[in-house]
């Protein structure tokens, strides 16, 4: 297989796949199409199928394979082409394929750091199910109002304060309104588990035709609870769920763990308009 060819089709998937890179194992294995000289094998793939698509059965899975395939074919005649034209000698086509790389090195390393991490014991799955009822004994399925008001953090003060006055949601709309502050509202309907964590408690805490405000990117967001239906799920039906995501919580604490443990051993330097900021960052805590 053509290195920089193989190369430019790994930029292409690096932030999509952890990828195998090229030659080594990923060029191993049953051979699933031929695209010129280049072989695509049946691992690569799978490893192209989109990871929400990895559980899927049947012709489903076929279905998905077959889609990861013409993705990864048209991957190859692209990449070929810009060989051909010799893109890859572009420097910013360099820099994104030395990007790509440290991307799937890195991860790959995080990987494999946190593979060893222990599995939950029942008892701590247990515990974690009785810790959350809003996402479990008390799950609720809420129709929400969302407003999206754009402000600046400093006018947030204000805005809680224009929603505690407000007698219900379309009083508080009229103040917005006097207030020259632009909105949007949309209505949705969202499972415990769509919600943000940290909102849960809080949203599970309304009555129906209350409101809580909270920080957002654009300025604030206003949650109206129109209404909410109960759907619990007991310990069994959470148990899967709960174990992957307590595995995943450990895992990722290792990795975070072992990379500030390399921080602290590397030596960093700050150059240039980071110099300042830098030096910040790694002034021990007073």
């Amino acid at each position: 297989m053509n290195p920089v060819r193989c190369r430019l089709g790994a930029a292409a998937l690096a932030l999509a796949t952890l990828g195998t890179g090229c030659g080594g194992r990923s060029g191993a294995g049953e051979p699933a199409a031929r695209v010129g000289g280049d072989t695509i094998t049946v691992e690569q793939v799978n490893q192209a199928v989109p990871p929400p698509q990895r559980g899927l059965r049947g012709e489903a899975a076929e279905a998905a394979a077959r889609q990861a395939l013409e993705r990864l074919i048209d991957q190859s005649v692209a990449a070929a082409k810009a060989e051909d034209q010799k893109l890859d000698r572009d420097p910013r086509v360099q820099q994104q394929l030395e990007a790509a790389r440290r991307e799937v090195l890195a991860r790959a390393w995080l990987d494999k750091v946190s593979e060893g991490a222990a599995r939950p014991t029942p008892d701590e799955v247990a515990r974690y199910h009785a810790e959350k009822p809003a996402l479990f004994s008390n799950r609720r399925v809420y129709n929400l109002q969302e407003l999206l008001v754009e402000a600046r953090p400093e006018q947030l003060p204000d805005l809680r304060s224009r929603l505690a006055a407000s007698r219900n949601i379309a009083e508080f709309v009229e103040s917005l309104r006097g207030g020259s502050f632009r909105f949007t509202l949309t209505q949705a309907v969202r499972a415990a588990e769509q919600l943000p964590l940290a909102q849960l408690d809080a949203i599970a805490g309304l009555s129906d035709g209350q409101a809580s405000l909270f920080p957002h990117a654009a300025g604030a967001q206003v949650l109206v609870l129109v209404g909410s239906r109960a759907q619990p799920v007991s310990l069994e039906q959470a148990r899967p769920a709960i174990e992957q995501f307590l595995a995943n919580e450990r895992r990722r604490r290792i990795a975070e763990d072992e990379v500030r443990a390399l921080r602290a051993a590397a030596r960093v330097e700050w150059l240039g308009r980071f110099a300042a900021s830098g030096a910040a960052a790694s002034a021990p805590p007073r």
